[in-house]
């Protein structure tokens, strides 16, 4: 098992806004007969000592810090807080707090997985970083779509949503980006609502990650995680959050649109600003169904075009909304009444193939102790293996 990096130590303590004395009040650090309390910290932070697990687990949540994140060889470059994208009147303070410890958390399993390919001597991604908003938004997509082998027609021939999903989650996966699911911080006690973040993209040249927030509609999904690709292509980490005038965002919506949308493909709807809005509503959910995207999408396009008025837009967007909310309370009670699938199977959905191959092969080479896969998969070290026993993941293309 790899030693905790002391200087890791300070730079968590540090970044918290603690002073050594708080922090061994927080952390509980009794004095002894031969030392006190900040002389322990103390020698913690100088390698003198090595931290018990229990004292590891205080540091991780009271410094915020994923547990793995004591284990990285070295800080972290202070450019590496993402931008956050999302309209200042969206944002709630309770959710900014569990969003930026999600940032943390995953940015810690990211560096991870970093070290695992680097040690593997795996090459670059050319596409990271490869494009510019200059570049126009057709030219990212022609990009993306000639890298990862996506099509609309064979996203669209698939039965459901989430298969869809899981045909553009395959094929980006495919190519070395890591797509995960996730929506809370371990428990439904700390799930972050979709209207405070859609998903987050975290740029880098060996090991990518794009987050999609499992608590949205699975039909929001695919639309999300090809937005934040674009955030990749464009080297731009970052926060995305519902409609926004930044003009990262903007951009990276329209990538996403012309994928799954073709120019002039709304003129199909014969919705003009004096349709009625359950005509409207009727009319807009068929054509979403149809494509597996999200009828809010769909009223959004047709807002940019000026074919409905803002305020329909807004009822529009409100109806689907309370819509899936119903659709999601309705499944939890399902589940309730149900076995429902496994607690891994649920998980590996979240993880991806990806991860899950990548941490899997570290551990039969035996560069990777079951300890640091469980902080990396977010499970404890006894589910590793049962998390890891279906072997048949897929992975980053050779």
């Amino acid at each position: 098992m790899p030693d905790v990096n002391p200087d890791i130590l300070v730079w968590a303590r540090e970044s918290a806004g603690l002073a050594p004395e708080e922090a061994v009040r927080k952390l509980g650090i009794s004095t002894t007969k031969n030392m006190s309390g900040a002389e322990k910290l103390a020698a913690y932070e100088k390698g003198v000592l090595s931290p018990s697990r229990p004292l590891l687990l205080k540091m991780s949540q009271q410094y915020r810090r994923p547990l793995v994140a004591f284990y990285m060889k070295s800080r972290p470059a202070d450019g590496t807080r993402s931008e956050d994208f999302r309209n200042i009147p969206d944002r709630d303070p309770d959710s900014d707090i569990l969003i930026s410890v999600l940032v943390r958390n995953v940015r810690a399993r990211q560096s991870a997985v970093r070290e695992i390919l680097a040690d593997d001597e795996t090459p670059p991604l050319k596409f990271v970083a490869s494009k510019s908003v200059k570049d126009g938004s057709a030219a990212v997509l022609k990009s993306i779509i000639e890298v990862t082998g996506i099509k609309r027609e064979e996203f669209r021939s698939k039965a459901s949503p989430e298969l869809a999903f899981a045909y553009l989650r395959t094929k980006i996966e495919a190519v070395g980006v890591f797509v995960l699911l996730i929506g809370n911080l371990g428990s439904h006690h700390t799930a972050i609502d979709a209207e405070a973040f859609r998903g987050f993209a975290l740029a880098d040249k060996i090991a990518p990650f794009v987050v999609v927030n499992d608590q949205d509609a699975k039909t929001a999904w695919s639309f999300t995680l090809l937005h934040e690709l674009a955030h990749i292509w464009l080297g731009a980490s970052g926060i995305s959050g519902k409609v926004s005038d930044a003009e990262t965002e903007k951009f990276c919506n329209t990538v996403a649109n012309l994928f799954f949308l073709s120019e002039g493909e709304l003129d199909e709807l014969k919705i003009t600003k004096n349709t009625s809005l359950q005509e409207a509503i009727s009319a807009i959910a068929e054509f979403a169904r149809r494509r597996h995207v999200s009828g809010s999408m769909v009223a959004y396009g047709l807002l940019r075009k000026g074919r409905i008025t803002e305020e329909t837009w807004r009822a529009i967007t409100h109806f689907f909304a309370a819509q899936w909310r119903k659709s999601r309370d309705d499944q939890k009670q399902r589940d309730q009444d149900s076995t429902g699938p496994s607690y891994y199977v649920v998980r590996r959905h979240r993880l991806g193939r990806a991860l899950m191959h990548t941490v899997s092969r570290a551990l039969s080479e035996g560069t990777l102790s079951h300890t640091r896969a469980s902080q990396i998969l977010g499970v404890k070290p006894r589910s590793v293996s049962p998390l890891l026993s279906d072997e048949s993941f897929g992975g980053r293309a050779a």
